[in-house]
């Protein structure tokens, strides 16, 4: 049985490929791993609020220093942050736009990377807590970008995992989808091929 977190961060409901291949992969980890439990944090239908003083006051202040809001919003940092740690897998859905992650994605990241939750300071440097899990990104992109000097999806969210302490992950790229019928379903093929690998 395997604890699956699934982020999905398109804007769109319909019509999203990042959404379909996402649903394809967690299928196929819960056909592997019969008994597994998902839950599913959905930031294009319910967007978390970006970081801002509130969360830094609940974050920072003394308990008897913060307002309601300020609790309030730390409550919900938390939640995200025992959802992440309670996985065994994690599959993130990553829509590119205008050549980086989703705003809402990187509120996300915002809210878990938390120093003494997710990672701690050390006399050598930073030390990520979360690394014990798998994860996967599913992203679709108009042009090719895997591989390029403008490819900044991967390399910024590989940081990201890697500052917490996740090393183990693997990307499932939806490229060329802007390029033409053609480039699009030589894209969508390799996306499958890649799907069946992981299978």
């Amino acid at each position: 049985m395997k604890k699956i977190l699934v982020v999905q961060s398109s804007a769109r409901q319909e019509g999203s490929l990042t959404r379909e291949y996402t649903a394809q992969l967690v299928r196929q980890i819960e056909a592997a791993n019969p008994g597994s439990w998902v839950v599913t944090r959905d930031l294009g239908a319910e967007p978390i609020p970006h970081l801002d003083g509130t969360l830094l006051g609940g974050w920072m202040k003394p308990a008897e220093e913060q307002t309601e809001e300020e609790r309030a919003a730390a409550a919900r940092s938390e939640q995200l942050i025992d959802e992440l740690l309670a996985s065994d897998i994690v599959v993130i859905g990553s829509s590119m736009y205008n050549f980086g992650i989703t705003s809402t994605l990187k509120s996300w990241f915002d809210h878990v990377l938390l120093a003494g939750r997710t990672f701690k300071y050390t006399e050598n440097g930073p030390v990520g807590l979360a690394g014990d899990r798998k994860v996967y990104v599913v992203t679709a992109r108009g042009g090719r970008y895997a591989g390029t000097p403008i490819d900044f999806q991967e390399p910024y969210i590989r940081q990201l995992l890697g500052f917490i302490g996740i090393q183990d992950v693997e990307f499932v790229n939806v490229e060329g989808q802007a390029l033409g019928e053609e480039e699009a379903a030589k894209g969508r093929a390799e996306a499958d091929q890649a799907l069946a690998a992981i299978a």
